[in-house]
């Protein structure tokens, strides 16, 4: 039976015909703006609707086409919304010639979209076994803050990320995970915090001690200096536009320096190892 959603991959699969330059970063980047709300599982993964599909469509279309910012968009979005929002019909098949018609019923045909991303969501599903956070290992990541609602307090981080109180006190006490939001007596944890005590908790597993993990951090913070510097004249301009690249590039950049990293990783263990 087939589903009735599909994943971030399968989305880009879809649309990238019609909009070549479409990435998993503007998506999410378009979900952060609230244009698009796809429904979450409850491990944080995206599930798309054939509705929420053609609103992406819509969008895109009214930024390629008329060049509209976001704004407008949303206030076009709302007005679509107001009148029963986005619910396409799949297409239909071309009218057979008539003694065909009458010669055999036609067929129950699954949408579209399902028939041509088939592969493609084997192919992704495979993938989203293997990671918790990433949605795609070759592209460029995402810098764009979750919007999924994710707050947990300390106690709530520990047993989500599977830690106990002390090991969750290391990977605080070394700068690797920090709260979002602290007031008065009450401290609560993003999504990020989560990925990361999960990861730490891995390490730990492994016998690799939170004050190992530093160095993750202190690389962390001169990478995003440098991205900085990059990104600094998109990020004196105010406006959408300008915002839109200023994401883009660091995910880009984001996901070069990833896959840069696990080359020298690779090449290092080899030259260590003999391998």
């Amino acid at each position: 039976m087939a589903r009735a959603h599909v994943s971030i991959g399968e989305v880009l699969s879809e649309l990238r015909d019609e909009f070549p330059d479409i990435t998993i970063s503007k998506i999410r980047f378009l979900e952060s703006q609230g244009l698009v709300e796809p429904e979450r599982t409850p491990s944080g993964y995206r599930k798309f609707y054939v509705s929420d599909i053609e609103r992406l469509r819509f969008v895109l279309r009214e930024q390629k086409d008329n060049f509209l910012p976001l704004k407008v968009i949303k206030e076009r979005l709302d007005e679509v919304d107001g009148g029963g929002g986005f619910t396409p019909t799949p297409p239909e098949p071309p009218p057979e010639p008539e003694k065909k018609r009458r010669a055999k019923k036609a067929p129950t045909r699954e949408p579209v979209l399902f028939e041509e991303t088939r592969l493609a969501r084997e192919r992704a599903e495979a993938k989203e076994v293997a990671k918790e956070v990433r949605d795609d290992d070759a592209g460029p990541d995402s810098m764009v803050a979750l919007e999924t609602g994710v707050s947990l307090t300390r106690s709530e981080l520990a047993k989500a990320a599977g830690l106990t109180d002390e090991q969750l006190g290391q990977l605080e006490e070394y700068g690797l995970v920090v709260p979002t939001h602290t007031a008065k007596d009450r401290v609560l944890f993003d999504e990020d915090a989560l990925a990361i005590a999960r990861a730490g908790g891995a390490f730990m597993r492994h016998g690799i001690e939170a004050r190992h993990l530093r160095m993750y951090r202190a690389f962390a913070d001169r990478e995003a200096g440098l991205f900085e510097q990059i990104v600094l004249p998109y990020r004196r301009q105010r406006n959408p536009e300008a915002q839109a690249k200023t994401t883009q590039a660091l995910g880009d950049l984001s996901g070069l320096g990833r896959q840069l990293r696990t080359a020298l990783l690779r090449q290092a263990v080899r030259r260590t190892l003999g391998g």
